[in-house]
């Protein structure tokens, strides 16, 4: 078996003696690369010729922004089943990896990785695709992504849970550009305006810590894309849905949620151009994006 090891050295919780264990583990196993990135962009290249050169596996150790560029990289000419996944997690939040069921601890996250080649254990994925960007988890417009862009502008290697709900307060009591609205636009639906849209591939889609935030409990790798917005951003509104997607069963309720959990397709439109994310990385200002959900579209090694 041939395998490329991803590195990025910038991560929050990658180091020097970290990636020399898992590429020596990972080398019994397997006839081994290792590359580290350093610039934006590189681990999608690099993913992408290993499938074009018919590598069998790339293993992306970073946070979840390494891991969309690997997807983004594998999956540049579409979806494949010749070159799989690997994942062993070196972010703050490894959103994707946790919802695999794979450890955020790097070791554990190695031995699971190991017992899946072994086993040939995998999973096919669905994932999402926003205009050209695929994602594995999350993307959104408005706040959200106004959000992710403040964090990009302030983050070192010491991102956590509270840099975030700062720039979420910051952002909300002064944003960009006003709170323009959104439009969302579902086929066979009446248009709806939003102040704020988040696009989901599973759940959940964030945490704070080690606790789950949920918007789309129905939504998964094997379903449809999940729609979370709401119509007004008053006080009330944002303190309601907060405090319900920190709870376990998370039943948002309220008159200004727009809520779907299973949808193949939708666009979101924006009157001028606002932020936009992708798996929690800024990607810079759009008029309009539209999602699709395309089932599986990845083999992800894993275990289970």
């Amino acid at each position: 078996m041939r395998a490329i090891l991803v590195v990025n050295p910038q991560a929050t919780s990658t180091t020097a003696g970290g990636r020399d264990v898992l590429a020596h583990a990972l080398a019994s196993q397997a006839k081994l690369e290792v590359v580290e990135t350093d610039y934006r962009g590189h681990a999608l290249a690099v993913a992408r010729d290993a499938v074009r050169e018919g590598i069998d596996v790339v293993v992306a150790h970073g946070g979840d922004g390494t891991v969309n560029e690997v997807v983004n990289g594998l999956l540049a000419d579409g979806p494949t089943d010749r070159t799989a996944l690997g994942v062993v997690p070196g972010g703050s939040a490894n959103v994707f990896a946790r919802a695999l069921g794979i450890s955020r601890d790097p070791v554990e996250a190695t031995h699971q990785l190991l017992q899946a080649v072994e086993d040939g254990q995998s999973r096919s994925v669905g994932l999402g695709k926003a205009d050209e960007r695929w994602f594995t988890f999350n993307a959104g417009l408005g706040w959200d992504a106004d959000v992710v862009a403040e964090v990009a502008d302030r983050r070192g290697k010491q991102t956590n849970a509270l840099l975030y709900i700062r720039s979420a307060v910051a952002c909300y009591f002064n944003p960009p550009r006003g709170k323009d609205p959104l439009t969302v636009h579902i086929p066979g639906e009446e248009p709806v305006e939003v102040r704020t849209a988040f696009v989901s591939n599973t759940d959940p889609w964030s945490y704070l810590g080690s606790r789950p935030v949920r918007f789309n409990t129905g939504t998964s790798f094997e379903t449809g894309l999940g729609l979370f917005a709401l119509r007004a951003l008053g006080l009330p509104t944002v303190y309601r849905h907060a405090r319900q997607s920190l709870r376990e069963d998370a039943k948002h309720r309220g008159r200004n949620l727009v809520r779907h959990d299973d949808l193949p397709k939708l666009r979101i439109e924006a009157r001028h151009s606002v932020n936009f994310q992708v798996d929690g990385d800024p990607v810079g200002r759009r008029n309009q994006v539209e999602f699709v959900s395309v089932p599986h579209a990845l083999t992800v090694l894993v275990g289970g």
